[in-house]
């Protein structure tokens, strides 16, 4: 997430560059071919206005949409956020007679938890636009994932004892086994009666919630934006941007069709850079610059349930590295 008032100018420039080099080469293929003498296709600007218009209303539409997965998105963490604080007081107020260091397994189990399910969102998918060139690039220039700079197993050290450990790596769904961790434990106390049935019900209906909370992030993190729309809406963008040039010639007076090249460049770059935002912006778990900031939350989260938990060395809050914030 970008943590500052906006992209500079220059971050924009720089991360379209490529694209605008093409847009030049594309915009000066009628003047080329006029100091060439060939004959150049007139085209309509008419039909290009339609199909500019028709352009526009598709890329808003997938705008929108990856707009709408990204809030989702930020809503569940939202939600991890405020049913993690709510596991705290339950975890410690619902025992018949408070142990704290019950309390404490059961919290350090919760932070556990959304460190395995951040760990599993960031996993990279094939549909993903971070792999791209240019988005790995200013990644590597511009700030760091902790997923991807230290494992799993490492960042559950201190959290889980060994054996729940050793059983949590060996399964697929970490998080998901991370909660079955915590079924088990509530089980156990209610058989010893160091809780109540009803408060064993509450406490077994949050996980539930949690449940459902992961199953969101899931849903959002493995079905894409479907491909066929977005595979047509770039198709049909770059039909535009590949006709405008002629369009624009042909509208234009002998004595000004140079102004093809700087019209060509300002209206593919505006059409194309729209496409791009959608795409950066359709999976908000990525480990891109415009994801949910999950790893920045969780040290959020973690901070304050060890400061109920009145321990005194907390872990430092998760800073914006260049105004990106993870």
């Amino acid at each position: 997430m970008h943590a500052g008032r906006h992209y500079s100018l220059r971050e924009v420039l720089v991360w379209t560059r490529r694209e605008i080099f093409l847009f030049l080469l594309l915009a000066s293929v009628p003047l080329g071919l006029e100091l060439a003498g060939v004959e150049i296709p007139r085209v309509p600007w008419q039909p290009l206005a339609v199909l500019g218009t028709a352009v526009a209303f598709v890329t808003g539409f997938k705008s929108n949409a990856a707009y709408g997965r990204l809030w989702e998105a930020r809503k569940i963490w939202g939600g991890i956020v405020n049913a993690s604080r709510t596991w705290f007081l339950m975890s410690r107020d619902f025992q018949n007679e408070p142990q704290p260091a019950v309390t404490q397994r059961l919290v350090y189990r919760q932070v556990a938890w959304f460190t395995a399910l951040r760990h599993q969102l960031r996993q990279e998918r094939a549909w993903e636009s971070q792999q791209l060139k240019h988005n790995d690039e200013y990644r590597e220039k511009t700030f760091t994932v902790p997923e991807l700079e230290s494992s799993l197993e490492t960042d559950l050290q201190g959290l889980l004892g060994a054996d729940d450990l050793a059983r949590v790596l060996a399964t697929k769904n970490r998080a998901s086994a991370v909660l079955d961790l915590q079924s088990a434990e509530l089980r156990t106390l209610a058989a010893q009666g160091a809780i109540t049935e009803y408060r064993h019900v509450e406490l077994a209906r949050l996980l539930k919630d949690l449940f459902d909370l992961q199953g969101r992030c899931e849903r959002i993190k493995n079905f894409p934006y479907p491909r066929q729309f977005a595979t047509l809406n770039l198709i049909f963008v770059w039909l535009f941007i590949l006709l405008v040039p002629f369009g624009l010639y042909s509208t234009l007076d002998d004595g000004s069709t140079w102004l093809v090249i700087p019209c060509t460049l300002i209206v593919a770059w505006v059409f194309n850079t729209m496409e791009k935002i959608g795409s950066v912006s359709e999976n908000p778990f990525e480990a891109g610059a415009n994801d949910v900031p999950i790893s920045a939350m969780s040290r959020g989260i973690e901070i304050d349930l060890r400061e109920l938990l009145g321990e005194q060395e907390l872990p430092e809050p998760a800073l914006p590295q260049r105004k990106i914030l993870m």
